[in-house]
């Protein structure tokens, strides 16, 4: 019995054995407590309860669970009969008891494993199976043949063993010690004495001289198994293998077969350096090193596996087997048992090929990537690894969208950070998707959600100064603590995965929203860039243009800003924009352009709206200079028709004074024909512009920011109205000649009226001479005197002539002036028939509807 005890403590110490149970202090403590009040010593457990109390207090102890394990152990009467094995012979020959998981099975919770030994042995036959290396079974499956019963010398047949543990569950379960089977339940009286057992009756092959045994290959391969070499197989640094000494004497069997075991050597150094040179490597980032800690895991129960077959290799040594035996280990039997850890080693070595140089999410793509395959063990495996490898990532996802803090030490993240971007810029430039780092198993547009969570968040808080709790403005949902949590989220991508990031998107984008337009006036502030800056106020801008009418006209350098702005605020108060909202109102402002020789103040004025805060982020800098520039045009074409309207006024209140001058007529019919057509292209125009560009584009916009989900999509909504405005309204750089030509028409028009009042100046001082002239030729002749002297009527006739001779320049000038405003018109038309825009092309048809400029 003591030899039986003492090779049972060297297989202990010589191997990786462990309860088989979680090492849970409180389950441990409760056990004994239950030991107690089973013997009815409710006293000792109260005390037992106080004193570990105590002990958790102080640091005396650092594994305070293994010491109440002794305990509980010691306590355990050996005579009592109980569901385990009966003497620590039968356990011996029966191997380690040891659980070698490496992908943990969750389908088990720790507090229901048993600490009895028979317990744990009983309910691993109904867990859940693993894929571990440790984990081979009886090699129906995946092994090149079945494992003959044979080998299997610590169990009973299994037609005997009933409902018991299923057999070769597990590889310790198999390494027997004695060479029969019923050795090993035989009673400790009936056992045979020790010593070397019976040599098998099978006969060897005899051995050439100098031969090297089996016994002694085993032992060499599994050093070579750990990467060390052996006595007879060293590693070749030129041909990067194992190879066996050639000087070695070996038949071509043992040779082959100790070649093909070899494989497991070189397999493990691939993992191991690597493992080795990254482990050390903090640049690697967390998920790299994630990555190493599970090909460490899987190394570990590897080793596990190589321990198990060391002790029983040191047990034939100890009990002199120096014969080939049906329990003792071969090559061949190694062959069988280590197919499942070479498959995974091979696993493991070409994911660790394709994961160099990759880091962060590009590392779980790659992992992730590995794992479509049809093997079932080999997808196991990779979605173990893939769980602990995505644990980092999950983290950082989690801790973004419900905390917005981005702590991305080394650039593993999708989501990257620019800390140099101001806070006015945070939404546009400062966060961006770093695409190489998106793991294959995140969607595009989850990854989007996912960066406009956290970029709401931040700028509620450092633009809106929100002081909310991102915790009242989503729910957090349990976030992936744990390696099983992130394999759950991986199981159910398209489920709970994209149910959390929807929940956390759709909260905050719609709180965001709510406070730019409850706190910021957000959708006030657009209506009112309509009003103004687009002319959408149309009483305001028609009483604004009369009270600016008189400093326009002047020089632009003679204008000064403080008198506009005067202006400004008295068609305000005069109009329907006094009742706007204050806050829009004190942001309409008053802008001077850059004055260029020449210019006149209609050239330079301009309205300006001042924007800051969270709305400069819809309005950015480029935005208002867009609208800057369509208020110029707008405000041009409204002059044109400002102009017009004041042309046809001096036609209809001339017409009847002028009547009397019959040699006008043909001239004043003129200048009536080309106002028409000048009023009828910007009436055409004008309409185009208001209901086919601005209207319709204000309705699309509008519609959009209503149905909008979160600000990118208003701003992206409103970025599209403005480019729309810009290339309908010709400012774009494919209009530059039709707005060249558009310009050329405005500048004929304010030429024309400049015509037209010098013609009516002209005329009326030759009208008012005239009338001088009756009234003093009448008045005289009242007075009894002659009307006029010869002298006066020569003069009379002389100034009538001069000025009849002047009309046919001013013909002239008219026709030209006509002539070059239907030339600039054609090719205008030209231009429009010619665009791309069907609008363009329709505007066409309707400035030329009679072809009166073909």
């Amino acid at each position: 019995e003591v030899a039986h005890q003492f090779q049972y403590a060297v297989r202990v110490i010589g191997s990786n054995y462990a309860p088989t149970i979680e090492r849970d202090e409180f389950l441990v403590s409760e056990k004994i407590k239950k030991e107690l009040l089973k013997q009815r010593r409710e006293a000792d457990a109260a005390l037992f309860s106080e004193l570990h109390r105590k002990l958790q207090t102080q640091c005396v102890l650092k594994h305070r669970w293994s010491v109440l394990y002794l305990l509980l152990s010691l306590s355990e009467d050996p005579r009592k009969p109980s569901s385990r094995v009966g003497n620590y012979g039968a356990l011996f020959a029966q191997a380690l008891p040891r659980d070698a998981h490496s992908t943990p099975f969750y389908c088990t919770r720790p507090q229901s494993l048993a600490l009895g030994y028979g317990d744990r042995s009983a309910g691993l036959s109904a867990s859940v199976g693993t894929s571990g290396i440790s984990s081979l079974g009886v090699y129906t499956l995946n092994g090149p043949t079945a494992t003959p019963q044979s080998l299997l010398a610590g169990q009973p047949p299994q037609s005997a063993a009933g409902g018991g543990q299923p057999l070769g569950s597990r590889l310790a379960w198999a390494l027997p010690v004695s060479c029969s089977p019923s050795s090993a339940l035989a009673p400790l009286a009936t056992r045979p004495p020790l010593g070397p057992p019976a040599p098998s009756t099978r006969m060897l092959h005899p051995r050439r001289d100098g031969e090297v045994t089996e016994a002694a290959l085993v032992r060499d391969i599994l050093y070579v198994f750990q990467g060390i070499d052996g006595k007879f197989i060293k590693m070749s640094a030129q041909d990067n293998c194992y190879k066996i000494d050639s000087k070695v004497v070996l038949c071509k069997s043992l040779r082959d077969t100790s070649s093909r075991l070899a494989e497991l050597g070189w397999l493990h150094n691939k993992v191991r350096k690597y493992t080795d040179a990254r482990s050390l490597d903090r640049a690697f980032g967390l998920v790299g090193q994630s990555f190493c800690a599970s090909l460490h895991q899987e190394l570990k129960e590897y080793y596990r596996l190589l321990s198990v077959l060391h002790s029983q290799l040191q047990v034939e040594d100890e009990q002199g087997v120096n014969v080939c035996t049906e329990s003792s280990l071969t090559l061949r039997r190694l062959l069988v048992w280590m197919y499942d850890p070479r498959v995974r080693l091979k696993t493991l070595a070409a994911l660790v090929d394709f994961c160099q140089g990759r880091k962060g999410g590009e590392l779980a793509s790659a992992v992730h990537s590995y794992g479509k395959t049809g093997d079932p063990q080999m997808r196991a495996l990779v979605q173990h690894i893939l769980s602990l490898v995505s644990h980092p990532i999950l983290n950082f996802l989690y801790r973004w969208i419900y905390d917005g803090e981005l702590e991305d030490t080394y650039h593993e993240f999708f989501v990257a950070s620019d800390p140099n971007v101001k806070t006015d810029r945070l939404w546009h430039d400062k966060y961006s998707l770093r695409k190489s780092m998106i793991p294959s198993f995140i969607t595009m547009d989850q990854a989007r959600k996912v960066l406009l969570i956290g970029k709401s968040i931040n700028f509620l808080h450092q633009v809106c100064h929100d002081r909310t709790p991102p915790g009242k403005i989503t729910a957090a949902s349990k976030s992936a603590d744990t390696p099983r949590d992130a394999a759950e989220l991986l199981s159910d991508l398209e489920g709970a995965f994209q149910e959390k990031i929807d929940a956390a998107y759709f909260d905050t984008s719609k709180y965001l929203l709510d406070v730019l337009n409850r706190n910021y006036l957000l959708l006030e502030h657009l209506q009112a860039m309509r009003r103004y800056l687009l002319l959408g106020q149309g009483d305001f801008i028609r009483h604004l243009m009369d009270l600016l009418k008189p400093e326009l006209v002047r020089p632009a350098t003679t204008l000064y800003q403080h008198n506009l702005t005067g202006i400004l605020e008295t068609a305000v108060r005069a109009t329907n924009a006094q009742y706007d909202n204050a806050e829009i109102l004190k942001r309409l402002d008053v802008r001077l352009l850059e004055v260029s020789p020449g210019d006149t103040g209609w050239d330079v004025f301009s309205l300006d709206y001042h924007v800051d805060g969270p709305i400069a982020t819809v309005f950015t800098r480029e935005c208002m200079g867009h609208y800057l520039r369509v208020f110029n045009f707008l405000w041009r074409a409204k002059r044109m028709e400002y102009t017009l309207t004041d042309i046809w006024k001096g036609q209809m209140c001339n017409a009847k004074l002028l009547k009397t001058m019959p040699e006008l007529s043909g001239v004043l019919h003129q200048c009536h024909i080309l106002a028409s057509e000048m009023v009828h292209f910007i009436h055409q125009m004008q309409y185009y512009i208001t209901f086919e560009v601005l209207e319709c584009s204000w309705d699309e916009l509008w519609n959009k920011v209503q149905q909008a989900q979160d600000l990118d999509h208003i701003i992206a909504a409103h970025d599209v109205f403005l480019d729309t405005i810009i290339s309908r309204c010709l400012l774009d750089n494919n209009s530059r000649s039709l707005l060249n030509q558009l310009r050329a028409i405005f500048d004929q028009i304010i030429e024309f009226q400049s015509a037209q009042d010098s013609l009516y100046r002209s005329a009326l001082e030759e009208l008012t001479l005239r009338l001088q002239y009756e009234e003093k030729k009448q008045q005289r002749e009242e007075e009894g005197q002659w009307g006029v002297t010869a002298e006066q009527e020569a003069e009379e006739k002389k100034r009538i002539q001069e000025f009849q001779e002047t009309i046919p320049k001013m013909r002239s000038q008219l026709r030209i002036l006509t002539h070059f405003y239907q030339s600039i018109v054609q090719q205008f038309l030209v231009l429009l028939m010619t665009s791309p825009d069907e609008s363009l092309r329709f505007l066409s048809f309707r400035l030329d509807f009679n072809e009166h400029y073909r």
